[in-house]
């Protein structure tokens, strides 16, 4: 067998172990499912009717993707810091397995929950009016480029998840930088009803340019919403959204690589 059928086969058992652990822990399935259809709900129909009623929902919906996803990267967090204080980690240093492998598995699985709560949040929109106005090319391109921000944002969950001297600790930093970054972006309201400097952090959010390449590959664009600033990263939201995601995962993987042998030796 070679090196990558190696890792491949030996990281699939990985993410399979991990999926098992999701399926019996209940407030893990209720994170993944409930919270996005929640965020739905709330959102929609709370400030829907204050913001544009159906026409916002359907505006919304590509930020509540957006935000689940990146949220979903604290089950990396958490999943990866437990492991390793339950020793989980010092058992595979035992096997003939690579480290890439025990990664590879606890990101694919963690992105295989991710289409889980992405196919979840897609039916409660459908239930509440939302619909795909593009083409179906558009419609897939557009759910690519959500699974690669979801694996990107896995990538940092890891780093966050070796480094943390505790599940608790993991926790908390997996989650308290995520709540500003998807407030401050286009997910729920445009970039250009944000006073000055928080208007340029939400225009250069990597967020804002995945919601937006979704937005509008969905046909979601939405007149007096959907207010376009004119600086790059709003005109070239798809080159942008492919960009932070690919650049995310070259800067995380090394620097999460290095984190576990550096775990795993003690």
């Amino acid at each position: 067998m070679t090196a990558v059928a190696k890792v491949a086969v030996d990281g699939w058992m990985i993410a399979w172990r991990n999926l098992l652990h999701v399926r019996r822990s209940v407030d893990w399935a209720f994170a993944a499912v409930v919270q996005p259809v929640m965020f739905v709900l709330l959102f929609g129909f709370v400030f829907g009717g204050l913001l544009g009623g159906a026409a916002y929902r359907e505006y919304l919906l590509a930020g509540i993707l957006v935000q689940t996803l990146a949220f979903n990267s604290a089950f990396t967090v958490i999943g990866l810091s437990t492991d390793l204080r339950k020793g989980f980690i010092d058992r595979l240093r035992s096997l003939p397995m690579s480290g890439v492998s025990v990664m590879v598995g606890r990101t694919l699985s963690d992105l295989a929950v991710s289409v889980v709560a992405m196919l979840v949040t897609c039916l409660c929109g459908l239930l509440i009016g939302w619909r795909v106005r593009g083409s179906f090319t558009d419609a897939v391109l557009a759910f690519l480029v959500l699974l690669v921000f979801a694996f990107a944002m896995s990538w940092i969950g890891a780093l966050i998840g070796l480094v943390s001297p505790s599940p608790e600790a993991a926790q908390s930093a997996g989650l308290i930088w995520l709540t500003p970054l998807t407030f401050v972006s286009s997910g729920f309201v445009p970039e250009e009803s944000m006073p000055g400097p928080l208007r340029v952090i939400a225009e250069w959010n990597p967020l804002t340019a995945v919601i937006n390449a979704v937005r509008g590959l969905f046909g979601n664009t939405v007149p007096g919403l959907d207010v376009v600033s004119g600086s790059w990263p709003d005109d070239h939201a798809l080159a942008y959204a492919w960009l932070s995601s690919l650049l995310i995962v070259a800067v995380f993987v090394p620097l999460s690589m290095r984190a576990y042998r550096r775990v795993a030796a003690r």
